[in-house]
């Protein structure tokens, strides 16, 4: 019983992709994450951003890294996501982009 606990958590656990803000704090980072609403009355759709900070146990996330970062326990106050992986390095966007 315990057991099926646990796997129906692991598969409830969100994930979300945003770029990442600010790298300056010590295994953290402040990620970006843009979702679309609809307005209630005139039915367009607004871009809405969400600031999140996540835990980067590694410090490997740079500024404008678009990451993947998924739900876990409260490590502190504000922090209570941590980065999975790095999906699309910012110098390989700005290589790209040249």
């Amino acid at each position: 019983m315990i057991d099926a606990t646990k796997t129906d958590e692991a598969k409830s656990q969100r994930t979300l992709t945003g770029r990442v803000v600010s790298d300056k704090m010590d295994k953290t980072v402040s990620v970006s994450v843009e979702r679309l609403i609809k307005h209630p009355t005139y039915g367009k759709y607004i871009r809405r951003s969400t600031k999140i900070m996540a835990h980067d146990e590694t410090n490997d996330c740079r500024e404008g890294d678009l990451v993947a970062i998924s739900e876990r326990r409260r490590v502190s106050k504000r922090k209570a996501w941590q980065v999975v992986n790095v999906i699309e390095r910012a110098a390989d966007r700005e290589a790209t982009s040249v």
